[in-house]
């Protein structure tokens, strides 16, 4: 039986992932809700932060796999209108619907603030190794220190999603997604805590949509293993099975020079230096 689909932001770096991937599957049937055509998808053109031009593009649909945003470039009247108010409509369109699962992409900027308290957490991020004990606290899928106001705007999303989910039971799973690089290898010194590769990407995702019905709410940090992380993945690899296939560390000494710059495509944006 085929699976209906609708993905929003599917021009972005992770859209094109997880279309490809689905495609090859064969059992789905996907519909774009972007803001620019997708060669080849059923397309609906609309913006998420007007309810009703998006409402009809989610009825009959199975699974919504929300990843439209726009990312730390943007200023607060951008974050507000794209993050918060269009994650609004696009759980409001779901419950309307009658849609059985979102799975909405959050993020690690969730979380990443504590880095900017200095101590363990910065240098992790920032490589100094030496200055790292043996073993330390990790930060877990119940912890929120928001990286500016791009994570406060995903912790505003995880909030709409918890909501939604207590108050009109749509089932709903947030992502915290690590660095996901275009070239799909580290490119900085973050990356090696923070790092998710191609695939364990669209393994999370293809997880939480077909996560068991009984789960009616969850998040998840997403990375790859990576040997200097602070984002405790296991509750998502004891709830879900997630086995990340790639360890950060392999790619040591292939990695890239840095790319900060970050790419507008369909409206919205790809992120080049990853949270």
């Amino acid at each position: 039986m085929t699976t209906k689909v609708l993905i929003t932001g599917m021009s972005g770096l992770i859209g094109e992932l997880v279309k490809e991937k689905l495609e090859q599957l064969g059992s789905y049937e996907l519909t774009a809700l972007n803001r620019t055509n997708i060669e080849g998808i059923k397309t609906v053109q609309a913006d998420i932060s007007d309810l009703n031009s998006i409402k009809q593009a989610f009825v009959g649909q199975d699974i919504i796999i929300h990843l439209a945003a726009v990312l730390v470039d943007a200023d607060w009247k951008q974050l507000m209108a794209v993050n918060i108010n269009g994650t609004y409509n696009v759980f409001e369109a779901s419950r309307l619907a009658g849609v059985k699962r979102v799975v909405n992409a959050s993020s690690g900027a969730t979380i990443k603030g504590v880095v900017k308290t200095g101590g363990i957490y910065k240098d992790l991020e920032d490589g100094e190794y030496d200055n790292v004990p043996k073993s330390w606290e990790m930060m877990t899928h119940n912890d929120f220190h928001p990286y500016g106001l791009y994570g406060v705007s995903k912790m505003a999303g995880e909030g709409l999603a918890r909501h939604f989910s207590d108050e009109y039971k749509l089932p709903i799973i947030n992502l915290r997604i690590g660095t996901v690089r275009p070239s799909g290898i580290p490119e900085e010194d973050q990356d090696y805590s923070t790092y998710l590769s191609h695939r364990d990407t669209v393994q999370a995702i293809l997880l939480a949509m077909n996560a068991p019905d009984d789960i009616l709410f969850e998040t998840f940090l997403v990375t790859s293993e990576n040997k200097w992380s602070y984002r405790d993945i296991e509750h998502f690899k004891e709830t879900l099975r997630f086995a990340p296939e790639d360890r950060v560390e392999d790619f040591r000494n292939t990695a890239n020079k840095p790319v900060t710059k970050r790419t507008p495509t369909g409206g919205y944006w790809v992120n080049n230096q990853g949270l």
